[in-house]
C-alpha cells in the first residue's frame, strides 16, 4: 500500500517538474560586470546604555599596607593561613550534631515504609497458592512471602520492596511461576533482621 502511494506521487509530480523546467529562465553566461563582493555598511542601532543596571563597587577607604617580603617556610605559611582565616561568629555545629543524633535515634525506631509487594496469587484454591509459594521459596530463599486468607480468597504476596524499580525486577523473577503476578503498593518492612 505504501509503495503504491509513493509511486503514484512520483508519477503525478513528473508533469509539474517538467512544467517548471520549461518555464525556467534560460541559462546565461556570466555577466561581464563583476559582482560586488565588498561588505556594505549597515546602519547600526546604538546599543542601549545598561550602566544604570550594573552594580558599582567603591574602592576601600583604608589604605592597604604593602606586605613585607620574607622567606616563606611551612610554619610561616600555616600561621599566615590561620591568621587570615575568618573567625566564626555562630557556632551551629553542636546544635546540628544534636539534631542529627535525634533524627538517627528516631529513624532506628521506624519499622515500616510505603513500598511494593508482588501479588503472586489471588484465588479460592489454597493448594495452588501453596504450590506457587513453594516454587518461589525453592528458587529464591531470600524473598519473604506473605500468605493471607480473607474468606473465601487466598492471597500470596512476595517481597518487601521500597522502590518500584526493585519491585519490577522481583516481578520479572516471579512471573515464571505466576504469569498473572502484579505489583501492589502497600506498607513494607524496612528491617527484615530482628
Amino acid at each position: 500500500m505504501n509503495l503504491r502511494f509513493r509511486n503514484a506521487v512520483l508519477v503525478l509530480s513528473l508533469p509539474v517538474l517538467a512544467a517548471c523546467a520549461t518555464t525556467a529562465p534560460a541559462t546565461t553566461t556570466r555577466a561581464a560586470t563583476p559582482v560586488d563582493t565588498t561588505r556594505k555598511t549597515v546602519a547600526t542601532v546604538p546599543a542601549e546604555d545598561l550602566t544604570k543596571y550594573r552594580p558599582t563597587f567603591s574602592a576601600p577607604t583604608t589604605p592597604v599596607a604593602a606586605p613585607t617580603v620574607a622567606p616563606k617556610t611551612a610554619a610561616a605559611v600555616a600561621s599566615a593561613a590561620k591568621a587570615a582565616a575568618p573567625v566564626p561568629t555562630n557556632h551551629v555545629n553542636t546544635q546540628m550534631e544534636q539534631r542529627l543524633r535525634d533524627q538517627a535515634y528516631t529513624n532506628q525506631n521506624v519499622k515500616y515504609t510505603s513500598g511494593y509487594r508482588i501479588k503472586a496469587y489471588s484465588g479460592f484454591e489454597r493448594d495452588q497458592a501453596m504450590s506457587i509459594r513453594r516454587q518461589v521459596i525453592a528458587r529464591y530463599p531470600d524473598e519473604t512471602d506473605y500468605l493471607t486468607f480473607k474468606q473465601p480468597v487466598y492471597r500470596l504476596y512476595i517481597g518487601d520492596y521500597t522502590t518500584k524499580l526493585e519491585a519490577a525486577r522481583g516481578l520479572a523473577k516471579v512471573r515464571q511461576f505466576a504469569p498473572k503476578a502484579d505489583l501492589e503498593p502497600m506498607q513494607v518492612l524496612l528491617n527484615k533482621v530482628p
